[in-house]
């Protein structure tokens, strides 16, 4: 049952960070307005309120936050059910520390990627690297139904709109990789995660 509220998210519609921030909300079943920002283009509305005129950016009433993991760890406090990220302080840093390193390791691999300042052969390694990492995890993907969890957490959120990518990134996941491969074919399916998509994500694939 969706949450009645105030808020209003400022969302690049093709950008994985934004669709982190539009996952989680999905999951949460927050009533949000998604105010589409194109890449280079800032509302005046939102310089108003984030001085670097980035996304995502979320506004809840007189707040104003920014950065998608700061976004993240405060819908999850903010609206608790379903809790994305673990009660013990251990569980919690040991998530913390995964998102950190999807952040580490695969996203500076997606953003040079798609960034077009980048030259071919900086492009063909990364996606290189992107591929061979994520078929090497793979098989911590076969024991549970979400990544390392039997739950779905923040790490999932931002994972998944990575994932989503692949095609766009020119990404084919090998054979090898069918745990990652099964991972994905469930979360894709999920109604929180179509609830999630842009209309510009939904032809990624």
């Amino acid at each position: 049952m969706a949450v009645t509220n105030r808020l209003t998210c400022y969302s690049d519609p093709a950008d994985h960070y934004s669709h982190r921030v539009r996952l989680v909300l999905a999951e949460k079943g927050v009533s949000v307005e998604i105010i589409d920002v194109e890449q280079g283009r800032c509302p005046p509305k939102l310089a108003e309120v984030n001085p670097y005129g980035s996304v995502p950016t979320l506004v809840d009433r007189d707040l104003a936050l920014y950065e998608a993991s700061v976004v993240m760890e405060y819908l999850d406090e903010r609206y608790p059910h379903p809790p994305l990220l673990p009660v013990y302080p251990v569980a919690r840093a040991n998530s913390r520390l995964l998102m950190h390193r999807i952040q580490r390791d695969w996203c500076v691999l997606v953003d040079r990627i798609l960034d077009k300042r980048s030259k071919e052969a900086e492009r063909q390694l990364a996606r290189k690297e992107l591929r061979e990492s994520l078929t090497g995890v793979s098989p911590l993907f076969a024991d549970k139904a979400f990544f390392l969890s039997e739950e779905l957490s923040l790490v999932d959120c931002c994972l998944l709109p990575i994932l989503w990518r692949l095609p766009v990134l020119g990404i084919e996941l090998p054979r090898p990789a069918k745990p990652l491969l099964d991972y994905m074919e469930r979360q894709f399916a999920r109604e929180a995660f179509q609830a999630s998509l842009s209309a510009a994500e939904r032809v990624m694939r």
